[in-house]
């Protein structure tokens, strides 16, 4: 079992998956984070059978969102950019695990895209289910993301969604 930390949420990924925090990758920051302008990046690939996961962290239980850009548009910008570090990698990367791992992710059959959401449930009776509603944001990331994946997950620590991990 391999378990990553992001913050105060530590996520656990069985065996049969290889994962990585990919925006501490060395290629990411030492030579791809400034391309451009300056690029985004998820913050964890896990590679399960022929899925390639990129999973996306936010987390709003202490401090509210507070970014004037859009979640969704956040995401679909951080993917892209993901997408395109990751070919720059299999063929530039001189860290030799992150080579492999990018060459091994741009092989993948399916791309499937996760935000793992948490916030204050219930912490307002005007937001039962915390100020951002999973279910817009479903269907706001659907219609940005569907040439990467028609069906992107958000998911939080108690979800049971398919997904091959478990935060706590």
């Amino acid at each position: 079992m391999m378990e990553i930390e992001e913050g105060d949420l530590t996520f656990s990924f069985p065996d049969c998956c290889k994962a990585g925090k990919y925006d501490n990758w060395s290629f990411y920051r030492n030579q791809f984070q400034s391309v451009a302008g300056g690029s985004k990046a998820v913050d964890i690939l896990c590679l399960e059978d022929d899925v390639a996961w990129l999973v996306e962290i936010k987390d709003y239980r202490e401090h509210p969102r507070t970014k004037s850009i859009d979640l969704c548009n956040e995401v679909a910008i951080k993917v892209r950019d993901t997408l395109s570090g990751l070919a720059a990698a299999s063929a530039n990367a001189n860290d030799a695990d992150e080579k492999t791992l990018a060459r091994r992710a741009l092989e993948m059959r399916r791309w499937r895209v996760a935000l793992h959401l948490e916030q204050l449930n219930g912490a307002s009776p005007l937001w039962p289910r915390g100020a951002i509603d999973p279910a817009s944001m479903k269907s706001k990331l659907r219609k940005g993301l569907k040439a990467i994946d028609a069906d992107p997950v958000i998911v939080d620590r108690q979800s049971s969604h398919p997904v091959p991990w478990t935060a706590r």
